[in-house]
């Protein structure tokens, strides 16, 4: 298989620079990335640098726990479209999840499921077992195209990689039939092969010239 297919090559420092943006736009399209991921400020500046590739434009919104208002997140999520986003990879709430605000979680959702296709981070770092399920069943219900396990500053970021690809098969247990994204400090070539047996369908990281090089030799 091709590694690079199923690799969102991702940027999201606060401290990223104009130029951070478009070499990471090249990197992307030297080695075949699937998509490259940034905040919303650079949308634009991505989709200029992608232009006449297949590369998609993802957008992280509200990281790190999901928690700005509803309005707020569907304004984000709009703008994102307008200024040239493929997809949109939203932080579920958090604090809603661990409050059982299934309800409230499905309505916001949904509406952001209708303005692009959408990858739902979870945040699997934070919940439990039961959470974990129950929050893959609810972005399958929104109408998400994938769930993705974390963003920035998630607990699972620090812990063992056999507990990640763990919530990977709890994620696809609550979702059959979604996508599983894989996030959180996975940095080699042996990482996304352990994630990608797990289940993972694709992988979000921003050592992906490290795994390309690594998977070449």
């Amino acid at each position: 298989m091709n590694i690079a297919e199923v690799i969102d090559h991702t940027n999201i420092k606060d401290e990223a620079t104009v130029e951070d943006i478009k070499k990471t736009c090249q990197e992307a399209k030297k080695y075949g990335f699937r998509g490259v991921c940034v905040r919303p400020k650079w949308v634009k500046l991505v989709k200029k640098e992608l232009k006449r590739t297949e590369i998609k434009v993802i957008v992280l919104v509200d990281p790190p726990i999901g928690d700005s208002p509803h309005q707020k997140r569907i304004r984000i999520c709009q703008k994102a479209k307008r200024d040239g986003a493929d997809e949109l990879d939203v932080v579920c709430s958090i604090p809603d999840v661990k409050h059982q605000r299934w309800e409230k979680i499905l309505k916001d959702l949904k509406e952001i499921c209708k303005i692009l296709p959408t990858k739902v981070i979870i945040g699997s770092g934070y919940l439990t077992d039961q959470e974990i399920i129950k929050a893959s069943q609810i972005a399958k219900k929104a109408g998400a195209i994938c769930v993705k396990t974390a963003t920035e500053k998630d607990p699972l970021e620090h812990r063992e990689l056999k507990e990640k690809f763990y919530h990977l098969k709890l994620m696809k247990k609550g979702a059959p039939g979604l996508l599983i994204k894989a996030a959180g400090k996975i940095k080699t070539l042996k990482d996304i092969k352990e994630a990608l047996k797990a289940g993972a369908d694709i992988i979000g990281t921003s050592s992906g010239v490290e795994i390309i090089q690594e998977f070449k030799k």
